[in-house]
């Protein structure tokens, strides 16, 4: 039976590799129904009709999916990596968070390293430099600033209290914003690399989304470093020097042009609603957890600091986390929680 269903099949040029796509061909019989699948390293499309099968009774129904191994390795290398959140659940969304983005990274150079030049090697460079930096600056925090810590125990809840339920839940939500944080940078390789078979050229959009997320990482990295200086000269009180001049989240500023970049880098090579769909999730996505998290800190700092009349003052004269924008608080969002 299978002889009589044709298959074109499509060659790619010498040297044009191509990851691998699953493609379901499903024939339903009266006797019930049974699948084949088929993988290739070429594109292989499938043409199929009742009509050049020999028995009238079965139905042929093609489910075609362009779902290509690469990308869901991407969600398998971020759901290995966040499983340390098992260890500790905060750890989904810190150290799991950064490892994983710079994981991705990795695997992306991997899988596209028959193609390597330097327009593909910069931007999972970028990745890797961001989730490595992040997470290592989180956990020689962990490790050292008791003060710290101290803190989180009396904000996040502690590990034994969190059933394994919510862990399953919290993980497959983080690892489904992760794979599609990073999916400019991966659609961008594949569509242009693979799909076009086309070397891979810098352009001014790309130059343009990496200047802005590399200038991303350079100011959360000196936040970071400033706050952290600053807090062991003035553990009492609250920062309001340097970066924290201009907002009060300049970290989380330094995250929302970093992944802005990532998405401006790759949103002219971006092809299809599903694709859009995808790396709009992960740019709005990550925007929500950023003003949620200036939220959780702005609570924080209110209770901290609230009776202190210069806290009141850097906080009327300081937007919160945008510059130039008139946005001093989001405590009463109240729906910015995460």
């Amino acid at each position: 039976m299978l002889k009589n269903i044709k298959l074109q099949t499509r060659q790619l040029p010498k040297g044009g590799k191509i990851s691998v796509s699953f493609f379901l061909l499903v024939l339903q019989g009266k006797a019930g129904g049974f699948f084949l699948r088929l993988t290739a390293a070429d594109s292989v499309l499938f043409c199929c009709h009742p009509k050049i099968l020999k028995k009238p009774n079965i139905q042929c129904k093609i489910i075609f999916m362009t779902f290509t191994l690469n990308f869901a390795l991407l969600f398998v290398v971020a759901l290995t990596v966040s499983a340390l959140g098992f260890i500790k659940y905060v750890y989904f969304i810190s150290l799991g968070y950064g490892f994983s983005i710079a994981a991705q990274g990795i695997f992306m150079l991997f899988a596209f390293r028959h193609r390597l030049n330097v327009w593909v090697i910069i931007p999972c460079v970028l990745l890797i430099v961001y989730g490595l930096r992040l997470s290592l600056f989180l956990l020689i925090r962990e490790l050292k600033s008791s003060a710290y810590n101290s803190v989180m125990k009396k904000e996040i809840r502690q590990n034994e209290d969190v059933s394994f339920g919510v862990k399953i839940a919290i993980w497959i939500t983080c690892v489904l914003l992760y794979g599609c944080q990073v999916a400019p940078v991966f659609f961008r390789l594949q569509n242009i690399l693979l799909a076009q078979n086309a070397e891979l050229t810098g352009g001014a959009v790309f130059t343009a989304g990496m200047i802005v997320a590399f200038a991303g990482l350079i100011l959360e990295s000196a936040a970071d470093i400033q706050k952290n200086h600053y807090k062991k000269i003035n553990p009492k009180r609250f920062c309001d020097k340097g970066l924290f001049k201009i907002v009060r989240c300049p970290n989380y500023l330094g995250e929302v042009l970093f992944w802005t970049g990532v998405f401006v880098s790759g949103a002219n090579a971006i092809n299809g609603a599903a694709q859009w769909i995808i790396v709009v999730s992960g740019y709005l996505g990550i925007i929500y957890v950023m003003f949620s998290g200036a939220r959780r800190l702005e609570i924080r700092q209110n209770k901290n600091y609230g009776t202190d009349p210069d806290y009141a003052e850097y906080v009327k004269r300081t937007p919160i986390l945008l510059p130039f924008i008139p946005l001093y608080s989001v405590e009463k969002y109240k729906w910015l929680v995460g």
